[in-house]
């Protein structure tokens, strides 16, 4: 049987929303077409500080799955209360579901360094891999720092930990990947 992508979407922000109410925050989905936010959020009680969230949905049972991010995940934050929420949904009936909760800026430096990883690694014939950019996917592998990590959304985007494995901060500091233009980690990579 064929994944209904729409319906998996669904599901994830469904879950995301319960998961957000769970841990203090008034969620509201938006209407479809609100480019870089599935959902906004308020707390319930402090600062009622609020948030934006992207999330991204897929079904696998894979052992190191990975979400295509297209073009309108790829930007950095203009804001420091812009979020993802990957879901990992288990397609058996009675399988688990995974969140993992990361900061815009995290994500795209992610999914430059893994595509551009990807495209120039050595050892790999040139002109063999030519997926371009606008077709790039992270993996579960890259975000497991963050799992449930619901408790980074109470301060700002900006301040939370880099949790991305450190080959990716490797990879980073090679000429051949670098960051995407504009990033705000250029010319002061984090340490992680």
């Amino acid at each position: 049987m064929a994944v209904d992508t729409k319906m998996t979407g669904t599901i994830g922000e469904h879950y995301v929303c319960a998961m957000l109410a769970r841990h203090g925050w008034a969620p509201a989905l938006t209407r479809d077409g609100l480019a870089r936010t599935d959902i906004l959020a308020a707390q319930t009680t402090g600062e009622r500080r609020a948030i934006e969230v992207q999330v991204k949905s897929i079904r696998s049972a894979a052992k190191n799955p990975d979400w295509p991010l297209g073009t309108n995940s790829q930007g950095v934050a203009l804001n420091d209360r812009e979020w993802f929420v990957f879901v990992l949904i288990d397609p058996s009936p009675a399988g688990n579901m995974r969140t993992f909760v990361v900061p815009r800026d995290h994500v795209a430096a992610t999914i430059w360094i893994e595509h551009q990883h990807w495209l120039t690694e050595p050892g790999v014939r040139a002109g063999k891999r030519n997926t371009p950019l606008s077709n790039a996917r992270s993996s579960l592998a890259a975000f497991v720092g963050y799992e449930d990590r619901w408790d980074l959304l109470l301060e700002s985007a900006h301040d939370a930990p880099v949790l991305l494995p450190p080959v990716l901060r490797k990879y980073a500091m090679e000429e051949r990947v670098g960051l995407p233009a504009g990033h705000p980690w250029i010319g002061s990579l984090p340490v992680w």
